[in-house]
C-alpha cells in the first residue's frame, strides 16, 4: 500500500509541482488549498503523513498543526515555510511540528525528511530503542553514572524516559517533546558522557545528513534545552564546539 501524504499549499504551481513529485516518488497525494480543508481531509482520512505551509489565509499551518496535536493527533508533520529567522522555526515545533523545510526547496530534501518521519513511525523492535543504541560517530567524554538502558526505559543524567509510552520526564516534572524533540533527547540519553558529532545525529534522527549549513540540527537542540532547563539546576545538553553535543549533568 503507498503511503498517504495530505499536502496543503496555498500557491497553486508549488502545490501541482510538489503533488506531481511526490505521486512520481510512490505516495498517495491529497492536495489542498487552505487549513480549513487540510482539518477536514485530516479528520476523514487519517493519512500517513502531512506536508502543511505555514502561511496560508484563514487557518494556517500552525493552526492546523496546534489543533490536531490538541486533538491528541500524533500524525508526522512537516512545515513549508518561507520564514527563515530561528524564532519563526521554533513557533512551528511549538505548534507540533516534526520537522520543517524552508522555502525554495530542492524536492529532494523533502523526500529525506518525509523519509525520516515515516521511519520513525514504525514499531519499536525489542532489544533498541527507535534512535538506536551505541555511541558509535561518538567521543568520549567525562561522565557520571553510566545510563540505565532495558527495553522500555532509559535513565541518565536526572532523566527517566518511557519508550513504549514515549514519555519524558527531568526529575518529577514531565516533559512535553514533539516526536523528533523525543527520539533526540533518547539518542543522547543511550549515550549520556559521549560527545554525538553533528553526522551521527542526522543519521540516526533524520537518516540524512543536511551538511555543515543546515541549522536545523541546532534549532531542534535550543528548543529541547528551553524544555529541560531549570532555575539553579545544571544544564543537561553541552555543545562541544566544532564537534556535536553531550548530556551529562555537571
Amino acid at each position: 500500500m503507498p503511503q498517504t501524504v495530505l499536502l496543503a499549499e496555498d500557491d497553486r504551481a508549488i502545490r501541482h509541482a510538489l503533488e506531481r513529485a511526490l505521486t512520481l516518488e510512490g505516495y498517495e497525494v491529497t492536495a489542498v488549498a487552505d487549513g480549513v480543508e487540510a482539518l477536514a481531509h485530516a479528520h476523514r482520512t487519517s493519512p500517513d503523513v502531512l506536508v502543511l505551509d505555514v502561511m496560508m489565509p484563514g487557518i494556517d499551518g500552525l493552526q492546523v498543526c496546534r489543533v490536531l496535536r490538541a486533538e491528541g493527533d500524533r500524525t508526522p508533520i512537516l512545515m513549508l515555510t518561507a520564514l527563515v529567522e530561528t524564532a519563526d522555526r521554533i513557533a512551528g515545533l511549538d505548534a507540533g511540528a516534526d520537522d520543517y523545510v524552508v522555502k525554495p526547496f530542492d524536492v529532494e530534501e523533502v523526500f529525506a525528511r518525509l523519509r525520516a518521519l515515516l521511519r520513525r513511525t514504525l514499531p519499536v523492535t525489542t532489544g533498541g530503542g527507535s534512535s538506536g543504541g551505541g555511541g558509535g560517530g561518538g567521543v568520549p567524554a567525562e561522565s557520571g553514572r553510566e545510563p540505565q538502558v532495558s527495553d522500555r526505559q532509559v535513565e541518565a543524567a536526572g532523566l527517566r524516559m518511557d519508550l513504549q509510552a514515549r514519555r519524558a520526564w527531568r526529575g518529577r516534572r514531565e516533559l512535553e517533546l514533539t516526536r523528533t524533540e523525543f527520539e533526540l533527547l533518547e539518542l543522547l540519553a543511550r549515550n549520556a558522557g559521549i560527545v554525538l558529532d553533528h553526522s551521527t545525529i542526522y543519521d540516526r534522527i533524520w537518516g540524512y545528513d543536511f551538511g555543515p549549513g543546515s541549522k536545523n540540527l541546532a534549532v531542534y537542540v535550543g528548543y529541547l534545552r528551553r524544555k529541560l532547563d531549570e532555575p539553579g539546576a545544571p544544564q543537561l545538553i553541552h555543545t562541544v564546539r566544532g564537534v556535536g553535543y553531550v548530556l551529562r549533568e555537571d
